[in-house]
């Protein structure tokens, strides 16, 4: 696989990510956070390893359980915190605050555990995507800003950093599909008894289940596959920042589906995070073009 495909459909899995506050917004407000996590992780993680494991794809000799323990607690512990800082701070301040300091988090997380430095397009990427973040956090006009919520987003944003980082060394290993099946299974099952603990009214009528399928096959199963497919390719940091694509669609669902407002301040945020994300992109293809070139000379 090429790096610019590698990057390209890291892309698509995070606009997928993108509407996942949208799509929670449409579940009763009764469903506890860890309810939605639970429902959410269980639908993505068990429908495929249990297709995997039918079809004979998955292989558990020599698999990297530690990794994989790490990458499922940090998922596990990142649906409480996203799901309870989009109901607490709105969809677009959720979302945005949670994906914008993950690059922060990542880069510093490489920087000092991994001993890789983050390379100068990582840095102008990042820089622009995090003051279109900061943009976006001023809009105080149409949205309330919870400072729980903001504390729960960055926490979120720093567990989805080290799933990231851990991620990585799992698909480095194993197949990225059987990653995450196994992956979101285990978290699936970390969070499991909270449905009998915590009020789960209405997840079961044809408009929770409906929601339930969606968060589970299309913003779990196929964003992850995506996700973690090219991370095969790219560095963890990287494809990180690459993940803003996310709160620049929940920005623009949270104004067109949900109702919330965003000012010309924010809509600039938007256009920053924007540019961030072809700096990226545009950066790794001049990258793979000049290795290219070199390799034919």
């Amino acid at each position: 696989m090429s790096q610019r495909f590698a990057y390209l459909i890291v892309l698509i899995g995070a606009i997928l990510w993108g509407t996942t506050g949208t799509a929670q917004t449409f579940l009763p407000q009764t469903i506890h956070p860890l309810g939605v996590g639970a429902s959410r992780l269980a639908v993505g993680g068990f429908s495929l390893l249990i297709l995997l494991l039918i079809l004979g794809k998955i292989q558990f000799k020599n698999w990297p359980w530690k990794p994989t323990v790490y990458a499922a607690i940090s998922m596990a512990l990142f649906q409480y915190l996203f799901f309870s800082s989009v109901r607490l701070t709105g969809v677009a301040i959720g979302t945005v605050v949670t994906i914008g300091s993950a690059p922060i988090f990542s880069g510093i997380i490489e920087w000092f555990i991994v001993k890789r430095r983050p390379t100068k397009i990582w840095a102008i990427a990042t820089v622009l995507a995090i003051i279109g973040c900061g943009l976006l956090f001023l809009n105080q006009e149409g949205v309330v800003v919870n400072p729980i919520g903001v504390m729960m987003s960055l926490g979120a944003g720093s567990l989805f950093a080290i799933y990231t980082l851990v991620n990585k060394e799992v698909v480095d290993s194993v197949p990225a599909v059987s990653a995450v099946a196994v992956i979101f299974s285990l978290s699936a099952m970390m969070l499991m008894p909270f449905l009998f603990i915590f009020e789960t009214e209405g997840l079961l009528t044809g408009k929770g289940i409906a929601v339930v399928l969606f968060l589970g096959l299309a913003t779990t199963t196929i964003a992850y596959i995506l996700f973690s497919t090219g991370l095969k390719y790219i560095p963890s940091s990287s494809a990180v920042t690459l993940s803003l694509a996310e709160p620049l669609t929940a920005a623009l669902l949270s104004v067109i589906v949900v109702g919330e407002y965003l000012s010309p301040t924010s809509w600039g945020g938007v256009a920053l995070l924007l540019g961030g994300i072809l700096v990226l992109t545009l950066g790794a293809r001049k990258r793979t073009t000049f290795g290219e070139l070199e390799e034919e000379s």
